[in-house]
């Protein structure tokens, strides 16, 4: 994941140029219109079909008891 300290050492070592974090932060928001996100935390082999499957067959039946 990149923070502003990681882009501000790139841009350093691109140009020369060292930026504070509030820099970064403008010249990532302002200038270029990019916006803070967080990757989504989900496993990448997720399997949808399967999910819908166990929801509409198996939870019914755990449900209801024995």
């Amino acid at each position: 994941m990149w923070t502003g300290e990681r882009v501000g050492a790139v841009v350093t070592r691109a140009t020369g140029v060292v930026l504070s974090r509030a820099s970064v932060w403008r010249l990532l928001t302002g200038r270029l219109g990019w916006s803070l996100q967080r990757p989504e935390r989900r496993a990448v082999e997720r399997d949808e079909s399967e999910i819908a499957r166990w929801i509409a067959h198996e939870w019914p039946r755990i449900k209801k008891g024995p």
